[in-house]
């Protein structure tokens, strides 16, 4: 392959009146596939890619493979470093304090959301000269790509959405309710195939309710966070780390079984925000659609009082986030008074359009998954039937990480339905 790297300077605020103020840099580095001459390249339509996230930086490509080997056939990949992350002005512990006080700081952080994201990504395509783009999301990027088609749908061709359709109206609080479910189901069917896995997380949990264990950071390892490795159970194959994780957890000491130096640094990488606060930041303000979401995750948890760190047996958590982290997690400590401001902030602008959406002309197909713990399937069904045109294949053969599994065939298949092509036939990953 060959790559370029692009940066680009734009308005902190695209929405102000005259778009005189403040400017930040945003990068994103262009991916062709050396099967292309350059001046046959140079000719090929335009991909954005949207990552998971919030806070999540581009994927960093060593080799063209899965959906990018796919999509490098026809197109030229431009893959986005959203606003905030990779080396598009970061933000985090360091840079943040730069910005004022924490009255300021959050001010700062409402120009990184999903529709700033996507006035960037417009603003780019002018500067390319592209004409409308093909837009690729996973995940949160799928509602970055939702956005897009509300706020500025002449800049697009056609769309490609997987694991990522949100709910374009409601409280935070509804995602939660629907997404607790899937995630105790979740925890059920790994227990099933890992019987042996349960008592070993059992013990560990009790293990860290009285002796005192450290991470590689020097911060102490909670029941709490140890619940936050659950974060394997959104993948199909990936489940199966979980697994290796927990199997070598002790190590025999003279003092004793302790956890194992390879069990904290793994589980470290695992629970720390340090590489992407914003996620912990700005993760629930993505379902805020003009009132606060205020903890919502935390607050909805008490209803599901299973997943609480002190029940029996001890149950994994997904990807919500909870006031807590930013006591515990060293690398969001400082950003703590910031995180409350954005909790209680109760005025977010809407993100999504219904009446652009329901008069939508754009070619858009996502892909569902039936037991994805991230992104409910029924309010994904909900999304889909609110967006004119929509095609949705619903599939159980993958989790939410699918395009990980087997991204080549997902993309060509979302890409035939957008396409009016029969799609490809796709094989089942199963284990």
């Amino acid at each position: 392959m060959r790559t370029a790297e692009h940066f680009f300077e734009l308005p902190l605020d695209h929405f102000r009146t005259g778009n005189n103020g403040e400017t930040i840099t945003v990068f994103a580095r262009e991916y062709v596939s050396s099967d292309h001459s350059p001046e046959a390249a140079a000719e090929l339509p335009w991909l954005i890619y949207f990552q998971g996230g919030p806070g999540g930086r581009g994927n960093r490509f060593t080799s063209l493979g899965g959906w990018s080997k796919a999509a490098a056939k026809d197109f030229r990949i431009l893959m986005l470093d959203q606003r905030g992350t990779g080396l598009s002005s970061p933000i985090d512990r360091n840079t943040l304090p730069l910005r004022g006080n924490p009255q300021d700081q959050a001010e700062y952080l409402t120009h990184f959301r999903a529709d700033s994201i996507v006035a960037d990504a417009e603003a780019i395509r002018l500067a390319l000269g592209s004409g409308p783009w093909t837009v690729y999301g996973q995940s949160y990027g799928g509602f970055c790509a939702l956005s897009y088609l509300s706020q500025a749908p002449a800049g697009l061709r056609e769309v490609l959405i997987t694991g990522g359709l949100p709910p374009v109206s409601g409280p935070a609080e509804r995602v939660y309710r629907a997404t607790f479910p899937r995630v105790a189901a979740r925890n059920a069917e790994y227990f099933n195939r890992y019987p042996e896995d349960r008592p070993v997380l059992q013990r560990i949990a009790r293990h860290l309710a009285r002796v005192d264990e450290r991470l590689p950071s020097g911060e102490r390892l909670s029941v709490e966070r140890l619940q936050m490795v659950g974060s394997f159970l959104g993948g199909n194959t990936r489940i199966d780390g979980l697994h290796h994780l927990l199997e070598d957890a002790f190590s025999p000491t003279p003092d004793g079984d302790r956890l194992s130096d390879a069990f904290l640094e793994q589980v470290y990488s695992l629970v720390s925000r340090a590489s992407g606060p914003l996620y912990a930041l700005m993760h629930e303000s993505i379902y805020g659609q003009g009132e606060s979401t205020d903890w919502a995750a935390w607050r909805v948890l008490k209803e599901f009082p299973e997943f609480l760190p002190d029940a029996e047996p001890v149950l994994l958590t997904g990807e919500m986030v909870y006031p807590w982290y930013f006591e515990q997690d060293q690398s969001l400590a400082p950003l703590r008074a910031v995180a409350e401001l954005l909790a209680r902030k109760s005025d977010w602008k809407q993100l999504y359009d219904p009446v652009r959406l329901a008069a939508n002309t754009t070619p858009v197909a996502a892909a569902v998954y039936t037991e994805d713990i991230y992104v409910d399937r029924e309010l994904s069904l909900e999304t889909a039937g609110a967006v004119r045109g929509l095609q949705v294949w619903e599939t159980a053969d993958f989790h939410h990480d699918g395009i990980a599994d087997d991204g080549e065939a997902i993309f060509r298949r979302l890409l035939g339905m957008v396409r009016s092509v029969r799609p490809v036939a796709l094989s089942a990953i199963r284990t």
